[in-house]
């Protein structure tokens, strides 16, 4: 009986690599399949012939091959290749673009910004997922309703990987899910550092468009471990209008700025920009003060992406777990759409004018 290639192909499409949940022929892991008689002969590549995953997927690779032609004569050759950096970078190569929310200092609103972002997204018809690296202080439970949820642990070919939670269509990671809501986390940077990793390393995320990561306030181990973990696209910038927020989060966006990080700023959110009550909506109160956004834009060399009022609604939302982006009568929701709008509009700029993003080799 003749061997089909195609057949192996397809065959081969069930074997999932542990480092990335990802087939190994999208991956592009398998190289020179030849056939001949009874005999199959292909390279698997790997970074490394230590590779920890290598026996496990040799023996895989075999078995399935056998699944189809039971008497076939598999032989699997193991290369090793050096990534280089744009290799590198595709940990996720499944995800199209990975958007930092930043802030400087923390009551920036942030998390509300990155939730209703993602949403916005989504309801544009994009692929959206969302990690919650606010490791100290996550908000995203609370914000997507799913308090007291678990992941579950599934095991592919025999690694243990974590299957997101989901709202609103929207696959979600945080340690919220995984510790208790009043528990205290205490961390040194190496731990926060392997948590972070293993949210994109170990978490069977989808094909996504964008996958937005909120970060917390500053410039610290958390922040670094994600430019050194994936290659970010591009970091969204959180501020309110006051002086002091804004001079906070200048030192966030010079963080990604720097000639070793090199991470673009995708623009700025203005959040808590005016305060309009409820029963007076062309009322503005401009509480924060005025202008701090655009003045953080033109610092960026980037754009305003929008600015957000103070409502009563939007504190609802996020308390509810129903964000306003959801509410098809909330006109602050508008304003976040607004904002993914431009967002898509600054990312698809973003990568006509600038190289394909890579992993940030940080020395000091």
């Amino acid at each position: 009986m003749e061997i089909d290639k195609q057949q192996i192909v397809d065959a081969l499409y069930r074997v999932k690599d542990p480092s990335t949940g990802k087939d190994i022929i999208a991956a592009r892991m398998v190289e020179n399949l030849q056939t001949e008689g009874n005999n199959v002969n292909f390279n698997l590549v790997l970074p490394s012939l230590n590779s920890p995953h290598k026996s496990n997927l040799i023996f895989d690779c075999v078995a399935t091959v056998k699944e189809v032609y039971p008497n076939a004569d598999v032989n699997v050759h193991v290369v090793a290749k050096a990534l280089g950096a744009e290799e590198r970078s595709s940990s996720v190569p499944q995800i199209k673009n990975i958007i930092a929310v930043a802030s400087g200092k923390g009551g920036v609103g942030k998390s509300t910004v990155s939730v209703n972002l993602a949403l916005g997204l989504k309801r544009l018809g994009a692929k959206v997922g969302l990690i919650d690296a606010d490791l100290y202080g996550p908000s995203i439970p609370t914000m997507f309703g799913l308090q007291g949820q678990r992941p579950r642990i599934q095991e592919i070919n025999g690694q243990p990987k974590i299957i997101p939670l989901m709202a609103y269509d929207i696959p979600v990671m945080s340690i919220g899910f995984i510790i208790e809501p009043e528990q205290a986390v205490v961390l040194r940077g190496p731990r926060l550092a392997a948590i972070i990793k293993q949210f994109f390393n170990d978490v069977v995320w989808p094909d996504l468009d964008y996958l937005v990561v909120d970060l917390p306030p500053g410039t610290g181990d958390i922040q670094l471990t994600l430019v050194q973990t994936v290659p970010v696209t591009g970091a969204i910038v959180v501020t309110t209008p006051q002086e002091v927020a804004v001079v906070d989060a200048v030192k966030a966006m010079n963080m990604f700025l720097m000639p070793s990080v090199n991470v673009p700023i995708l623009g700025v959110v203005e959040n808590m920009a005016w305060f309009t009550p409820e029963d007076m909506p062309d009322r503005k109160y401009f509480l924060f003060g005025q202008g701090g956004g655009k003045r953080l834009a033109v610092m960026a060399e980037s754009v305003l992406l929008g600015q957000v009022p103070i409502v009563q609604g939007i504190r609802e939302g996020g308390d509810s777990g129903k964000p306003v982006v959801v509410n098809p009568q909330s006109m602050v929701g508008e304003a976040f759409i607004k904002i993914a709008e431009n967002t898509v509009r600054q990312v698809e700029i973003r990568n006509e004018r600038l190289e394909p993003t890579k992993i940030v080799n940080v020395t000091s």
